[in-house]
């Protein structure tokens, strides 16, 4: 054995130089102990669109905007791989590498997966894109992170190890706990930091830190945590693309320009450099960058010259690397490590250059993207409730879309347009194909004949246009003896009470519930905001003008079981045997200086003089009457066109002027409809911002919707427009914003927990993403704002809320893009400036009462009902049709702090159950608890035969995994251990889940 090794080993390090000929290099080189080791990882960053789309980056065309081609990349990494036995390299974006791998031969294959089993090629992340982590909710960041895993578990039998977060703008507490320990990654490596930030680490040797980004589970996910000194790309002079300034290693001494002692020297200092920021002796260089290696010979060429030359000079040990290795290494040298806790936001790469702008860019985009995220989650509920189709439609197509979307360029709003343009394109293919599944599911699931479950037609459909009020089936007049039949599918795991509200033309109709007894509704006409926005964007849209206007909006309650659905019949009212059930909203005419109102236990008080809010009182806290002065307004932020520093505002960076905001108006003009489901507030506060707050009768909060543009640019400035309210609170800079729509940070004015903040911005630097919400809170009170969409927010003053809810900019803020943010929308040839329209949620409760009204109403939010509409005699539905139902046996429901994450029939026919606890430790004493779910319960009819406890993305048992143990500085190991739930027994089948905790089985049945 001996013998053969030393043979072998003296073949790799052997070379010959005759006349300039060839040589072998040495590049076999591992960890030498005692020496600085440079850990040399090839990657190829690839974005799944950005400058071009995904499809263009991946063929390589339209080359004008970037040279890059993916398919290029893959191709050429493994014939360079198969060149040299040490050469190692890593990639991560699976919806690249899907592309590329079914279209390669089984030779190919069978080679790269040679490759893979030999650790030369190693999957980084491995989810379908590198998602942003301030635009993104946690369901998307575990979705898109799930179809990239199954796809490497399948071909290659592997789970990646480490988190590759490289170029997203800033990172989450979310991702460093879910998407990272709870992967079972041993590490996360990224490049952007704050700059003050980086410049502390490097000073204090903190670069590489032991994260903890949960206040619940502490050190049990903990993860090791490596930012790069500068960014992901290689030193200076290191880099060796094709069209590189980079100086070769020239090492043929017949030819002029022979360097090879020059080259080793620059990579020694350079290395020594790296290792005065960086603790033990081992650090890493990443060699590559944005779409490299698309020749990948010239990089490995140099490669193989630096290992052997930098090694045979001795000073420092050069070797061919991957994350996991390195990792590996910095385990075994017993370092203690510092702690590093919160998340990385916000994030600046320069004085005035904070990328919080990004956290609402492209409102439409990033509120289309949530839409269809819990659209998806019950879609393929109800695939598996009916079975998965392995011909008809499938829900595939939409998760696909849905995994590029969130992509660090595509949620995030930082794309070019016709990239964008390429996202939604995706996104509104996927949501068609999805919605053909979801009728066929619903006819299935619903019906009486079991035959109607082979069919491929269904007699359903939606209104995907339902918030402009466009929705053919409700519009359509109802003959007489038919009705128009809803039904409501409710996604989440308890009952629930809402409200369904669709356009009608007739006022002369009746609400029939699924038992046939009458229920009350209202009508409300439509705001003429709402028709404008109806006749000119469903032409955009749909290519077609649409037919007039509905005359009236239809309000009723329903009653949904969880996992489950209920019917309601709309038919006219006619007869003696049918009265009308509506009630027609009134206007009020304001007699007293204030308008209070609210039909239920929350109030509002507006000025009918200024039209503007004054006060909210909730009398539904169980321990008294909040009764909080509140004010709420809209401005804008001038946008910087960049000054002296030459830098603007723009689709990454918020920069306002330096002036104050501009208060668009502190006169509106108010109109208060009054009914017995709701109260509605419509305030025109601009000829381009219109406003309506709703207050249901069973409601804890106002709804608040905003239709905000044309932003008006015709002056030459720039708008960021922000929504404020202002409450009578003492708050001492204190505010929370949520993680990726889980967790809530305490966040402090003008602070930055790691490093003395210089404020250079006073309102971009305090700036946060907001997924979920953001509240505050003083000695008496919580005052509390949800939202339905990724935004940025902040508390600029004590007492202050602000959301940003759209931007509409004319500079490009020079970090790659090359466009201004400026939306349009086009009918023929007539072009304006996007208008958006969206909600968001206020509450008011006593101190300490706010997380239950967060937490179930942000579920309602996520997942709103699901509504399918046919036309049908109501005799003949209710005789052929199952008018309510649930997937659970009767009266089970799960317990109101956990959520069923996902549900799914995978393509091996087994079923994937996420279930997450929704509560932190300490957020609530009824709901911080333990909770526990009986599975058999959820599924009725079904005998769970097989379960399965796996971690986050189903790619390795639960009981397999493995972490890495890591001493941090000055911890004694005294930590209280964090809540779990216990192993399921197959007995019982139940499910315990402490505060956080999200739990995924395989389950057969």
């Amino acid at each position: 054995m001996g013998s053969a090794f030393l043979c072998i080993f003296l073949v790799i390090c052997s070379y010959v130089t005759v006349n300039g000929g060839y040589i072998k290099y040495n590049t076999g080189a591992g960890i030498v102990e005692g020496k600085l080791n440079v850990h040399l990882v090839p990657h190829s960053h690839d974005d799944v669109g950005w400058l071009k789309t995904i499809d263009q980056y991946f063929v390589g065309s339209n080359n004008s905007i970037q040279g890059a081609c993916v398919e290029n990349v893959l191709d050429s990494v493994v014939v360079s791989l198969l060149r040299n036995p040490d050469r190692k390299f890593v990639f991560a974006e699976m919806a690249f590498f899907t592309r590329w791998w079914y279209e390669q031969s089984e030779e190919i294959q069978e080679t790269v997966q040679k490759l893979v089993d030999a650790g030369r090629l190693e999957f980084v992340n491995g989810g379908w894109c590198m998602h942003d982590e301030a635009a993104t909710h946690y369901i998307d960041m575990i979705d898109q992170t799930t179809l990239g895993h199954r796809l490497i578990k399948k071909a290659f039998n592997k789970a990646p190890r480490a988190g590759w977060q490289i170029d997203p703008f800033g990172h989450s507490a979310v991702q460093a706990y879910l998407l990272g320990a709870e992967l079972g990654f041993d590490s996360v490596h990224f490049a952007r930091i704050d700059y003050q930030d980086r410049a502390k680490r490097k000073e204090d040797k903190t670069l590489e830190v032991i994260w903890r980004g949960s206040k619940t589970f502490g050190s049990t996910s903990q993860i090791f945590t490596n930012a790069f000194p500068v960014h992901y790309s290689p030193p200076n002079g290191f880099g060796f693309e094709v069209d590189d300034f980079s100086i070769p290693v020239q090492d043929n001494p017949h030819l002029f320009d022979y360097n090879v002692e020059q080259r080793v020297n620059d990579f020694v200092d350079a290395a020594i450099v790296q290792a005065n920021v960086t603790r033990t002796n081992h650090i890493m260089w990443t060699m590559g960058d944005d779409f490299q290696y698309q020749y990948a010979e010239t990089w490995f060429k140099q490669l193989d010259k630096l290992v052997h030359y930098v090694n045979k000079d001795g000073r420092v040990n050069a070797l061919y690397s991957t994350p996991s290795v390195y990792v590996d290494a910095k385990h075994a040298t017993n370092e203690e490590w510092p702690l590093k806790a919160h998340d990385y936001f916000p994030y600046a790469d320069r004085i005035n250059a904070y990328w919080t702008g990004y956290f609402t860019s492209r409102p439409a985009l990033k509120r289309y993207v949530r839409l269809l995220s819990g659209y998806y989650l019950a879609a393929r509920q109800l695939e598996f409730l009916a079975g998965r189709s392995l011909s008809g439609p499938n829900t595939f197509s939409l998760g696909d879309a849905l995994g590029i979307a969130q992509h660090h360029d595509a949620v995030s709003g930082t794309a070019k347009q016709h990239t964008t343009n390429d996202y939604l394109k995706r996104l509104a293919i996927g949501a068609s194909e999805t919605e053909a599944t979801i009728n066929l599911a619903l006819s299935c699931t619903s019906s009486k004949n079991s035959g109607q479950c082979a069919t491929s037609k269904s007699p359903f459909s939606q209104c995907q246009l339902l918030n402009i009020s466009f929705c053919p089936p409700t519009e359509e007049y109802i003959p007489e003896g038919k009705s128009l039949v809803v039904v409501a599918y409710n996604p989440l795991g308890w009952k629930r009470t809402d409200f369904v509200r669709i356009p009608v033309n007739d006022d002369n109709l009746v609400v029939q519930d699924s038992t046939g007894n009458t229920i009350e509704a209202q009508y409300m006409k439509l705001d003429n905001v709402t028709v404008n926005l109806r006749n000119f964007y469903t032409k955009a849209y749909l290519g077609k003008s649409p037919e007039n206007a509905p005359k009236f909006w239809l309000l009723f309650q329903v009653s949904v079981p969880p996992l489950g659905w209920n019917t309601y019949f709309i038919s006219k009212a006619s007869g003696k045997a049918k009265s009308r059930s509506g009630y027609i909203t009134v206007m009020d005419s304001p007699q007293n200086d204030s308008i209070e109102v609210g039909p239920g236990s929350l109030k509002m008080s507006f000025s009918s003089t200024t039209g503007q809010l004054e006060r909210m009182f909730n009398s539904k806290t169980g321990e008294g009457l909040v009764d909080l002065p509140v004010q709420q307004s809209y401005l804008w932020y001038g946008s910087s066109d960049g000054g002296l520093d030459s830098q603007p505002s723009g689709a990454y960076i918020f920069r306002p002027n330096g002036a104050p905001p501009t208060v668009v108006s502190r006169s509106v003009p108010l109109e208060v409809m009054r009914g017995p489901q709701v109260d509605e507030v419509h305030q025109q506060f601009s000829p381009w911002i219109y406003q309506v707050t709703r207050l249901y009768k069973d409601k804890d909060h106002a709804e608040v919707e905003f239709t905000i543009g044309p932003i008006p640019v015709d002056d030459g400035v720039g708008k960021e427009v922000i929504t404020r309210m202002t409450a009578n609170m003492v708050t001492d800079k204190v505010f929370y914003t949520d993680s990726n729509g889980r967790d809530f940070l305490k966040r402090v004015r003008d602070y930055r927990e790691d490093w003395n903040l210089s404020v250079n911005q006073p309102e971009a630097g305090n700036y946060y993403p907001i997924n979920l919400g953001i509240f505050t809170t003083d000695k008496k009170s919580e005052f509390s704002v949800l939202v339905d969409r990724a935004t940025g927010g902040s508390s600029i003053k004590d007492g202050q809320v602000e959301l940003m809810l759209h931007r509409r900019l004319l500079f490009d803020d020079i970090r790659g893009v090359g466009e201004p943010l400026d939306e349009t929308t086009c009918v023929e040839n007539t072009c304006e400036g996007l208008t958006v329209r969206g909600n968001y949620y206020m509450s008011v409760n006593l101190v300490g009462d706010g997380a239950q009204w967060r937490r179930t109403t942000g579920q309602e939010i996520y997942s709103p009902l699901l509504l399918a509409f046919t036309h049908e005699k109501l005799e003949t539905w209710t005789a052929s049709h199952l008018t309510k139902g649930t997937a659970m046996e009767s009266n089970y429901s799960l317990p109101l702090n956990v959520a069923v994450v996902t549900l799914q029939e995978l393509e091996d026919g087994d079923t994937l159950l996420r279930l997450a606890h929704l509560y932190e430790a300490g957020e609530d004493a009824n709901y911080s608890t333990l909770a526990k779910v009986e599975l058999q319960k959820m599924f009725r009819g079904k005998k769970i035969k097989e379960i399965t406890e796996t971690n986050l993305s189903t790619n390795q048992e639960k009981s397999e995994m493995k972490r890495l143990n890591w001493k941090v500085e000055g911890e004694n190991g005294d930590e209280t251990a964090p809540l779990r739930g216990g192993p399921v027994d197959n007995s019982t089948l139940v499910v315990e889940l402490g505060p956080m905790e999200i739990r995924t089985f395989l389950l057969k049945f």
